[in-house]
This record gives structure tokens, C-alpha cells and sequence, in this order.
């Protein structure tokens, strides 16, 4: 057998607007499309999805800005209905008719407006650990909040409990907010904390925030912003940190690069809950996760 368990060499392909993007393969069969979440983190996460690899060829993309992707000229084209034509790219350079997509997480999002802008283009569709989000579900906060209670027995909890409460109320220090951080895991284990602990150099974490500014899961094409737009903007195109605070975490998202803040909907009800890297908003599929099966193969991403 095939060894699977290591990239392929990097295909550049490069969407409408003349980025280049980069695309790790691995595996043989055919073809899975792998949106990663994030929000805008490189796919190198996702490895070969658990061994997927040995019998689905899996495309990863790096989205415009994260890893080997060029970044995009325009801040605006971080938001995640404009990363659309970015997907639709990709499909046209595999010669597919229809392919299979999965997105994780923040790339569920993708995956969601992607296919409602070109249902069919898409023969399945596997959406890992997705938020409601992009289709307009505000999640209840007693919802979050049982979810949340279901991990009570773990050593963790205490700490992240408080930390939960304190985001809720707008009053999270920087101890708060990682103190959360199992709450995002099925199970908190070491692979689980290396997972975590990768985020800090993956992630483009102003081009987060862009790809939630408001419109952002409207599956209809839109043009580029104005130039008065841009010139609020406070993204450049390409940056990242690895500081949340610097981005503005854990407050309200600052100006988008469209020029304006998510609407209430967009980034769910409760003040402070959503940030450049995570959306407190999201669905209790999504964060806080429920507690793993304890015979489940571990898998991280």
C-alpha cells in the first residue's frame, strides 16, 4: 500500500483575483475538498483527517493569507463570501463536475455559502463541528450553558467554568480567555493541547476577523467594497498576530474591512462573546463541544 500519511508536493492555483493559493494533497482515491476552520487557519491542522487518506485523496487548501497562500490584495477578500470564488477556483483546476466538500468549523461556513452559491457544483457535503452561524441560528445562552455543565467532572472545569461567566458578562482577562479553551474540545487531551498550542502561528488572525464582518454568509456574489470602505479598514492585507489582544479579542470586533461591524445576527446576541479567533455565538456542536465518546478514536482538528 501507498504510504499516505505524508503531503504531496504543493499545486498553486490561483483565483479570479489573481492570488495564489496553495494546495496540499495527500492520499489516493478521489477527491475530498478540505475547507479548514480557524477561522483562517492553515489546513496543515488537519493532517490525513484520521486516516481518511487511505482511502480518499484529500485536497487541503490554504486559504488567501494562511500558510503557503499568497495574501489578499484587498482586506475585504478575507471575508468569507468573497473566499467563495477561491473554492470554485480549486474545483475548475481538479476538472470536477460535482465534488465532495468538507469543511470544519469555521471552513463549515465556507462550505455552507459555497454550496448555496453553486449547489451544483457540489455532490456531498460533510460539515465537521459547523456553527449555525452562516445560516442565522442564535444559539440561546441556557443552551451554551447546559452544554457546557455536561463537562463537570473534568479536572479543567472550575477554572473554565468562571472563565465562561466572565465572558458572558464582558468582564474576561486574558487568563479568562484561555482558560476556556477545552470547552472547544470533545476531549482535552495532549493532542488536543498540541492542537491549541498550534494555532498561535497558523492562524492569520486579522483576516478572522474580516471573514465574519457583516454580509459575510450572504451566499449572493457581491462587488468590491468602496474605496471609502477601505479606507475605515483597519486590516492590512496579509497580517497576523499571534496577540489576540492586539486584534481586539475579547471585545466587540472592531471595523471590518467592509467598512462596518457584524450586524447583532451575524455575530450572535450576547456583547463580548464574539472574537477575531473564536465566536462565542456559535453553536453548542460547535463550542462549547460535548464530551467525547471514550472509545472514539481521538481525532484532532
Amino acid at each position: 500500500m501507498p504510504d499516505t500519511s505524508q503531503p504531496g508536493p504543493v499545486t498553486r492555483v490561483l483565483a479570479p483575483d489573481g492570488v495564489a493559493l496553495a494546495v496540499h494533497e495527500l492520499g489516493t482515491g478521489e477527491p475530498l475538498v478540505c475547507l479548514p476552520g480557524g477561522p483562517m487557519r492553515a489546513s496543515r491542522y488537519l493532517g490525513d483527517l484520521g486516516g481518511l487518506s487511505g482511502v480518499r485523496r484529500l485536497v487541503r487548501p490554504d486559504l488567501r493569507g494562511t500558510g503557503a497562500s499568497a495574501p489578499s490584495p484587498d482586506p475585504a477578500g478575507y471575508r468569507t463570501d468573497r473566499l467563495v470564488p477561491d473554492v470554485e477556483a480549486l474545483r475548475q483546476h481538479l476538472g470536477l463536475d460535482r465534488m465532495d466538500v468538507l469543511g470544519h468549523s469555521a471552513g463549515a461556513s465556507l462550505a455552507i455559502v459555497y454550496a448555496a452559491r453553486h449547489p451544483e457544483r457540489v455532490r456531498r457535503l460533510v460539515l465537521v463541528t459547523p456553527s449555525l452561524r452562516a445560516v442565522g441560528i442564535a444559539v440561546p445562552d441556557e443552551d451554551r450553558r447546559a452544554v457546557a455543565d455536561l463537562r463537570a467532572d473534568e479536572p479543567w472545569f472550575p477554572a473554565a467554568s468562571a472563565a465562561l461567566h466572565a465572558l458572558a458578562a464582558g468582564t474576561a482577562t486574558e487568563d479568562d480567555e484561555e482558560a476556556v479553551t477545552p470547552f472547544f474540545y470533545g476531549r482535552y487531551d495532549d493532542a488536543a493541547r498540541a492542537h491549541h498550542a498550534g494555532a498561535a502561528d497558523e492562524m492569520n488572525t486579522r483576516a478572522a476577523t474580516a471573514s465574519v464582518a457583516a454580509g459575510a454568509f450572504d451566499p449572493r456574489p457581491r462587488g468590491p467594497p468602496s474605496r471609502a470602505s477601505r479606507r475605515r479598514c483597519s486590516c492590512s492585507p496579509g497580517s497576523s498576530t499571534s496577540t489576540r489582544r492586539r486584534s481586539g479579542w475579547p471585545s466587540s470586533p472592531r471595523s471590518c474591512p467592509t467598512g462596518s461591524s457584524p450586524s447583532s445576527r451575524e455575530r450572535g446576541t450576547t456583547p463580548g462573546w464574539t472574537t477575531p479567533t473564536r465566536s462565542y455565538a456559535w453553536s453548542p456542536t460547535s463550542w462549547p463541544a460535548r464530551p467525547a465518546d471514550p472509545s472514539a478514536r481521538p481525532v484532532t482538528g
